[in-house]
């Protein structure tokens, strides 16, 4: 996002990576080595199936499109005054899932790489229903 390049940003990413580097914590992002990377990669495209398919049950009427690539995802819903991107990431918000408004029609879905298949089930409950519940 935009707002990820600000000075206070930068130094918490900076003592983060310092962090790591000093505790030697093993990340579960592109940098590991070989096979885990592997298994994180594989593990998002399954994780990532899973949602988009649990999402695609919501009528249509609710969420025109389901669209990402791995554990990026994104919802599109019809725009109206009482239901866009920014009153369903509100209303997710207060259900306990956070997510990303983008423009007016479309809500943006990415969970961590560490999530597991309960909790992506958990979520998918939490967007159906609170995007059933407009």
């Amino acid at each position: 996002s935009t707002f990820g390049g600000n000075p206070l940003a930068c130094r918490v990413g900076i003592e983060a990576l310092n962090v790591v580097e000093i505790h030697r914590i093993q990340l579960f992002v592109s940098i590991l080595p070989g096979s885990r990377r592997g298994a994180t990669r594989r593990n998002a495209f399954r994780l990532g199936h899973i949602l988009r398919g649990e999402l695609e049950k919501i009528s249509k009427t609710k969420v025109t499109t389901v669209r990402g690539k791995g554990l990026l995802n994104a919802i599109v819903i019809p725009e109206r005054e009482d239901y866009n991107a920014w009153l369903v990431c509100l209303r997710l918000r207060d259900n306990g899932l956070l997510a990303k408004p983008t423009h007016g029609s479309i809500v943006r879905l990415a969970p961590p790489l560490v999530i597991n298949e309960e909790q992506i089930l958990e979520c998918a409950k939490i967007i159906r229903d609170t995007v059933e519940a407009f």
